[in-house]
């Protein structure tokens, strides 16, 4: 098995149980959420910098910016999004727009990147798709235009941030880049804390799982940023870790009781027939079969 299918594969689990987690938080707020799940980041961080020798890259100030970059967006579409769920209940319509963001992605990484997918692999990026909408789809509600555009923010932002997470690993080391992503997260925190009422005094589950949110957050971002390191396309990683749901659904279910609806079942088999298209690359054709391939 190729390592970033199995860097992939990791990153659906881990991303998987931190799309649990919330469950644990139903009365705190999702701003709330993300300052305290900043300080799960910073023992990852630690890690990282304690393995210098792994923060290695050809062209490391590209690579930086461009992982900074990639924080930075994907915070903007953070709060975006934070900001659509705190709109109402008309607001519950973004869901099923923001888990498109793997379109965005696959489609700045076929037109600039130049990646190039074979047909089963590109009907595994459709498979995705449908699944990741089935996953979040929510009931149906008026909205206007401007809404929308509104909300189409996060898919924007997200999809952008995507492809410069994998840009990024092909000029400098996955630790590194993990490093430079989740710093450049710490600040969307601190304006946080600046500009919305925060409650501190929490009881010591809410925080030890609102700290959970981010170090499996921050080991997802790892993993995926390894994916990329090691061959895995941005086309085909992104609508990958997109898949993390059907975790979340599965824990839902054996834990806390929940039922599968139709609608989330079909989210689930779409999601395993992607897993397997996806993964299906071409074989390299050799062009002299006689003699081993030269080093």
């Amino acid at each position: 098995m190729p390592r970033w299918i199995l860097f992939s594969v990791l990153t659906v689990v881990l991303w998987g149980l931190w799309g649990f987690v919330p469950r644990k938080l139903p009365a705190m707020p999702a701003e709330q959420s993300q300052v305290i799940s900043t300080l799960g980041l910073f023992p990852i961080m630690a890690a990282l910098l304690w393995r210098r020798e792994r923060l290695s890259g050809s062209r490391r100030r590209r690579g930086c910016i461009l992982a900074v970059m990639s924080g930075l967006i994907g915070s903007g579409g953070n709060l975006a999004f934070y900001r659509l769920m705190s709109a109402g209940q008309s607001a519950a319509t973004v869901v099923p727009l923001t888990s498109l963001y793997p379109l965005v992605t696959v489609v700045l990484a076929v037109l600039l990147l130049k990646e190039r997918l074979n047909f089963i692999q590109a009907t595994g990026i459709a498979f995705a798709l449908v699944a990741i909408y089935f996953f979040n789809v929510g009931r149906e509600q008026p909205f206007s235009w401007g809404w929308l555009m509104f909300a189409m923010m996060p898919v924007v932002l997200w999809g952008i941030s995507g492809l410069l997470q994998k840009m990024s690993t092909n000029d400098i080391s996955a630790e590194l880049s993990t490093l430079c992503f989740l710093a450049a997260l710490v600040p969307l925190s601190v304006v946080l804390v600046l500009v919305v009422p925060m409650t501190w005094s929490l009881p010591a589950a809410d925080w030890l799982w609102a700290i959970a949110l981010g170090l499996l957050l921050g080991l997802g971002n790892l993993t995926v940023l390894a994916a990329f390191a090691a061959g895995g396309k941005a086309a085909i990683v992104t609508p990958m870790a997109g898949l993390y749901p059907a975790i979340t659904v599965g824990l839902a279910v054996g834990f806390l009781g929940e039922r599968v609806r139709l609608r989330e079942g079909l989210a689930i088999t779409l999601a395993l027939i992607a897993v397997v298209a996806l993964s299906r690359e071409t074989p390299a054709k050799l062009t002299d079969t006689s003699t081993p391939a030269s080093t």
